[in-house]
């Protein structure tokens, strides 16, 4: 086991990691109340000191690594892309590559495994991308980042004004289908449908989704 810990001045942040983590572990490293800037530039620090194999994401005031998912979510990931690509709105592109999008109103910063949006969007400097770029934003869980998924990130989410968000709760074997943003309640419509069932996607996709093929 290796212990990397990050020291500025007075602030310090420890981060404590196993060499071979198990999928479920999370690390957390907190931060004492401040702006949404700096926490911004804590992850950057972090971000950058991580060994192979995690990403990190700004969720309730923290910065926290994760693993990265198991390879079979690669499998959903491309069905997602496959079927949803040829339906997005015009200049804009499904992507599974890893990339933060900041939510600065809600203090917030995600890497959502599937991002659809528009392909001008990461013609930008730095590491964040605009998170009102995005068209519709698909999370696969896992025992570390279920809770988060489930419920922090679809209110954010929805309060971002993202039209869908797709929730792949492989725990559960469902597929959540958010839609209908409210910057107040998040999002008002809600759909679910079993592994192996046909669901219909919103505007601005309105299009049929299959999952029969999704096994993890």
């Amino acid at each position: 086991m290796s212990v990397a810990a990050l020291t500025q001045d007075r602030r310090s942040i420890m981060a404590v990691m196993v060499e071979t983590p198990p999928p479920q572990s999370i690390d957390r490293f907190r931060e004492p109340p401040g702006r949404f800037e700096e926490l911004c530039r804590i992850l950057e620090q972090v971000d950058a000191d991580l060994p192979d194999g995690y990403y990190t994401e700004i969720i309730g005031g923290q910065v926290i690594a994760s693993p990265w998912s198991q390879c079979t979510y690669e499998l959903i990931l491309d069905s997602l892309i496959d079927q949803l690509g040829p339906h997005a709105p015009e200049g804009h592109r499904a992507r599974a590559t890893p990339r933060l999008f900041r939510f600065p109103e809600q203090s917030e910063a995600y890497g959502p495994d599937l991002h659809i949006t528009e392909s001008t969007t990461f013609r930008t400097e730095g590491i964040y991308a605009p998170g009102e770029a995005l068209s519709l934003v698909g999370e696969v869980t896992s025992p570390s980042t279920a809770h988060n998924d489930r419920r922090k990130k679809a209110e954010v989410y929805g309060k971002a004004g993202v039209p869908v968000y797709l929730l792949v709760d492989v725990l559960k074997e469902l597929l959540v289908v958010y839609s209908e943003p409210s910057p107040e309640r998040g999002y008002r419509t809600l759909t679910e449908a079993k592994f192996g069932e046909t669901v219909h996607i919103p505007a601005p996709f309105d299009c049929e989704l299959d999952t029969a093929d999704w096994e993890v």
